[in-house]
């Protein structure tokens, strides 16, 4: 068996997505999730340019070789767009294997670990009490975690509220737009919140926030000791992971769990994090971190560390990263959680899949292969709209994390 074609599409049905599709000389296809939020084009360029002409008549069962060609091959190694591009191969030539042997993807990473991959939902509203009525929607739906976000009073907008219940994209102007941060009124507001949260749900519901990276490191200590009285599973990419010294800070001064990685793209990025256990949850991903083998790479390390996996599953992966990401999690010794974040009915068109969410949990295809796939003629109806994330100023104008 070779490769005979490789397909990059572009399409936009709700959000941008890119998706690498295999096609073999035996007619065994595949897919692999290829988008890199607000740089769709770079990723779609480098498979289509360098990529895809490397690939025709390889065998696509070769998945470690392919991946090794790829990676070495192009001497510029690590990056995003590199990797994202490494991570569509992979992932395509696991789900083209699985199809092959006529079994789902999990079979062939060992079987299942568990009987569900446990998931969490986002709860998000502009204030404390409508976050209340979010927290209690995700609840009544069966999920056994929730993370919550709300706005700062003072600042018009904030990281992690969107527009609409159950959908969050932030990517919103072809240009970035942008936004005024505030880390006083942040850090007086946030351990207000998870005090009415806990108050009102008990000790039983899981309960995550995401920090995205805004704050120093002793800050996020700080942080960290003001919701501890509240037991939050984590407190996700409390700073910007460049300087990983600063988690040791972190460390000693909170014993609220800390979950960073999903802009992590290869174990080296997380090396230090995970063998000095400076974080309980690593939150790398399929589509950004090589896919499928190298993800797995990165959790047998954090294995051996007490480190458990709490993958990124934004709408900014499509149902194919999901997918994929669903097959490694049940297998996996080291699973935490999964976050979830529910795409829109044209997404769920185009990218027609078989996994499914039941009692909090979301249950892999039992399909041969990864279980999804691609509906090209629809997904040409939705063409690429150009869209950027935003970007962060403090209130005198400085830039910021955004």
């Amino acid at each position: 068996m070779k490769i005979e074609d490789a397909r990059v599409i572009v399409c936009s049905p709700g959000r941008n997505f890119v998706t690498l599709k295999i096609v073999t000389d035996e007619g065994v296809t595949g897919v692999g999730d290829a988008t890199l939020n607000g740089r769709e084009l770079a990723v779609a360029s480098y498979l289509a340019d360098h990529v895809v002409p490397a690939l025709i008549g390889r065998d696509p069962g070769r998945i470690e070789d392919t991946w090794q060609y790829l990676y070495k091959g192009s001497y510029w190694r690590r990056g995003p767009v590199t990797m994202t591009a490494i991570a569509a191969v992979d992932t395509a030539l696991w789900d083209i294997k699985g199809k092959v042997a006529g079994l789902p993807v999990y079979q062939l990473l060992g079987g299942r670990s568990r009987e569900g991959v446990t998931v969490y939902g986002h709860a998000s509203a502009p204030d404390t009490e409508s976050v209340l009525t979010e927290v209690a929607r995700y609840v009544e739906l069966g999920y056994k975690a929730v993370r919550v976000q709300t706005g700062v009073p003072g600042l018009q907008t904030t990281y992690g509220v969107g527009r609409g219940r159950m959908f969050y994209e932030p990517a919103d102007a072809a240009v970035p737009s942008e936004a005024t941060w505030s880390t006083e009124r942040y850090l007086a507001h946030t351990p207000s919140v998870f005090a009415r949260v806990r108050d009102e749900f008990g000790p039983g519901l899981r309960l995550l926030h995401d920090v995205h990276h805004r704050l120093t490191p002793i800050e996020a200590a700080r942080l960290g000791r003001d919701l501890e009285p509240h037991r939050l599973t984590w407190m996700e990419d409390p700073v910007p992971a460049e300087l990983q010294e600063g988690f040791r800070l972190i460390r000693r001064h909170t014993t609220t769990p800390i979950a960073v990685g999903e802009v992590f793209n290869t174990v080296w990025d997380c090396q230090q994090l995970i063998t000095e256990q400076l974080v309980d949850y690593i939150r790398t991903t399929v589509v950004h971190a090589g896919g499928i083998s190298h993800l797995r790479r990165i959790f047998d390390l954090a294995a051996l560390y007490h480190v458990r996996s709490g993958s990124h599953g934004a709408t900014d992966l499509s149902p194919v990263c999901m997918a994929a990401a669903l097959h490694l999690d049940i297998s996996i010794p080291n699973f935490g959680l999964q976050e979830y974040m529910r795409h829109t009915e044209e997404t769920d068109a185009v990218f027609p899949h078989s996994y499914r969410f039941e009692d909090g949990y979301l249950l892999p295809s039992e399909s041969p292969g990864l279980g999804v796939d691609i509906d090209e003629a629809l997904a040409a109806e939705y063409p690429y709209k150009p869209a950027s994330l935003p970007v962060n100023r403090l209130e005198d104008g400085t830039m910021h994390s955004w």
